[in-house]
């Protein structure tokens, strides 16, 4: 089985989200721990790991999120751990790709975040995007399941319709 992680799964892992309750942040746990029994999912150009570094730290200290970044870095080259998917970006910024989906409906998605969902389109497996506290996923939930893009929300008290 393999998954994609949200940056701000980790960051509510390591308690630093405001409006995350205590289920919540342990609901982010569970899941980074679980996604260490997984194929995780990053991106051939590194963008998911920039992203990571911004926000976790190497040392794999003080928080669950940043034990679960060292680990995911210990383990790139692990098969069994991780997996780099090809993406190819249409921009020079490298937030607009070829394999986002072409749907009107998705156009006020968040760009940064448009690097998780073509991983996932790109692995072919089918995986599961795990998010915390970002609720574009949720605004977006709709247009994204029909494109294939199955999100797992682990802290639904903080999605707003």
């Amino acid at each position: 089985m393999s998954v994609v992680v949200d940056t701000n799964v980790a960051i509510v892992a390591n308690g630093r989200h405001e409006a995350a309750s205590d289920q919540c942040v342990d609901a982010c746990i569970d899941a980074l721990l679980a996604a260490q029994g997984d194929v995780v999912l990053v991106d051939d150009g590194y963008r998911i790991f920039d992203e990571y570094q911004r926000h976790l730290s190497h040392a794999g200290q003080p928080g669950v999120g940043d034990a679960f970044f060292k680990w995911l870095w210990s383990n790139q080259a692990n098969p069994v751990c991780c997996r780099q998917v090809g993406i190819t970006p249409a921009d020079l910024d490298g937030r607009v790709f070829l394999e986002f989906p072409d749907d009107p409906e998705l156009e006020g998605f968040d760009r940064n975040d448009r690097k998780f969902v073509v991983v996932a389109l790109a692995s072919g497996d089918d995986p599961a995007i795990l998010n915390a506290s970002d609720s574009d996923w949720w605004e977006f939930r709709d247009a994204l399941r029909r494109h294939g893009i199955r999100t797992e929300f682990l802290c639904p008290e903080l999605m707003r319709d």
